[in-house]
């Protein structure tokens, strides 16, 4: 069976999200005790990989490990040898000294017994027979130890713990006949059935967790809140922020529409203009709202996935403008083109000028791609003027006011906002003509960007009511709405 540790905090991923915590301005004396900071960090610890577990479907513990080339995994590789070169000359020596194999032997034991089950009541009691410390400490003395025979018992027990994705490396330990090579491997072998363990309690769990997230994340942000009071405050600022763009927006709906348009904002509609904003938040911006922390690599991914779906439906639309559709109908044209686009532009959304560059080579790929899908079927080439009018226009897309990239830009918006309002269980919108192309891409990370949303309003709808009330009805309009009645 599978194998978990009950110890996980030594194996959580390094790149595991977590809740920012907020420092004192600077100067300001301190006004928590170390045991409330230390209160405080747990609880942000267990709200975050318990929201990990639950949002994550992949999500697992790994094995961690410095990097060899890191002053960390030198000074880590350093430190083992030197122990397991101590443990040689002690076993090499006569009489061989046994005081390290014992210490190790128990360290052993104590990691077997962390992956026995409560029904595994007979191996337990085995277990403290064949590895009976104080009777191995009795050999030791008389220099009757028997270090292979104790591990074949190991690697037995081993074999019946074990996942059976880690019976090749169970079995391999059995070939080994140096005790110091032989125990390293042990510990390495375990160290992996431990993190198995942890992960199939994980898969377990997974169920009863999704029952309970939402009061779970909700109470354990209460406490955060509790001991923070600030918390929220740039939770406050990015509603504020959605809400004078929303009704930006609805005044500029009403002027175009010569009607009149006064009363409340939609709380509703705040809630996803503000969740829209955080695909495009700059990364210089630290106030990222504290109730969207522990999504917000998540939130980052899908907005650089977004970028790219952009701009890669901007080169479709301008291919197809200046070649019309007879190219892009051609077999195979249009997946080898956004392969190119895929390719070409992967990465060079962090920086304006690498996405310059990127876009300059690109319009010389398009153009080879659209002269030799033409030549291939026989038809006329493009004229010049059209080749270089279509370079130039796809060299442009850099300029984020670029006019077809705003048009994309516009109507995926509009596209990703239907399926926020139509909520995570109706059927997703119809993507928009210019949008054709890469729908279905658009949907599943339409779909992705919802499921995001609808949990983080679940959880967090009681924390942001009182902030959009405060908003969208502020104290001087309720009371004048009062005095009128």
């Amino acid at each position: 069976m599978p194998n978990q540790r009950d110890e996980a905090a030594d194996d959580s991923p390094a790149d595991l999200p977590c809740l920012e915590k907020l420092d004192s301005p600077t100067g300001s004396p301190p006004t928590a005790s170390l045991s409330s900071l230390m209160e405080l960090e747990n609880c942000v610890s267990n709200l975050s990989l318990a929201h990990e577990i639950v949002v994550n479907r992949d999500f697992c513990f790994k094995p961690q490990s410095p990097p060899t080339d890191s002053l960390e995994g030198r000074v880590t590789e350093i430190v083992h040898r030197a122990f397991w070169d101590c443990l040689q000359e002690e076993l090499n020596s006569d009489p061989p000294n046994y005081d390290h194999a014992v210490v190790l032997l128990q360290e052993v034991k104590t990691m077997l017994q962390s992956l026995l089950l409560p029904a595994h009541v007979r191996l337990r009691s085995q277990m403290d027979e064949v590895l009976d410390m104080e009777l191995i400490q009795q050999e030791v003395n008389h220099g009757a130890l028997d270090l292979h025979r104790l591990a074949g018992y190991i690697i037995n027990t081993m074999a019946s713990l074990c996942a059976p994705v880690r019976d090749p490396e169970v079995s391999a330990l059995r070939e080994l006949k140096d005790p110091v090579e032989l125990l390293r491997e042990i510990f390495r072998v375990l160290g992996l059935m431990k993190t198995d363990m942890v992960n199939f309690t994980i898969q377990s769990l997974r169920p009863h967790l999704l029952q309970q997230a939402v009061q779970y994340e909700r109470a354990k942000f209460q406490q955060i809140l509790d001991k923070q009071p600030a918390s929220l405050d740039n939770t406050m600022a990015w509603l504020q922020a959605a809400a004078s763009e929303e009704a930006s927006a609805v005044r500029a709906r009403s002027d175009s529409s010569s009607l009149d348009s006064e009363g409340p904002l939609s709380a509703t509609a705040v809630l996803n203009r503000a969740y829209m904003r955080l695909l495009h938040w700059d990364p210089r911006d630290q106030k990222y709202p504290e109730t969207a922390l522990m999504d917000r690599a998540r939130l980052d991914a899908l907005g650089q996935q977004l970028q790219m779906l952009v701009l890669e439906a901007s080169v479709l639309l301008l291919t197809n403008a200046q070649c019309g559709g007879a190219v892009l109908s051609l077999q195979g044209f249009v997946g080898k083109l956004r392969q190119s686009v895929a390719a070409l532009l992967e990465g060079s959304h962090t920086r304006e000028a690498d996405l310059k560059g990127a876009l300059l080579g690109l319009g010389e790929t398009v153009l080879q791609q659209v002269t030799d899908a033409l030549s291939g079927q026989g038809g006329a080439a493009l004229p010049r003027e059209s080749l270089d009018l279509l370079r130039g226009q796809i060299s442009e897309l850099w300029r984020h006011n670029n006019p077809v990239r705003t048009l994309i830009g516009e109507r995926v918006q509009v596209f990703l906002q239907a399926m926020l309002q139509g909520g995570p269980a109706k059927r997703s919108p119809e993507p928009p003509a210019p949008l054709g192309l890469v729908s279905a891409e658009l949907a599943e990370l339409g779909t992705a960007f919802g499921r995001i949303v609808h949990f983080n309003r679940t959880v967090f709808g009681p924390f942001y009511a009182p902030v959009l009330r405060k908003l969208l009805f502020p104290p001087a309009e309720a009371e004048t709405g009062e005095d009128s009645r």
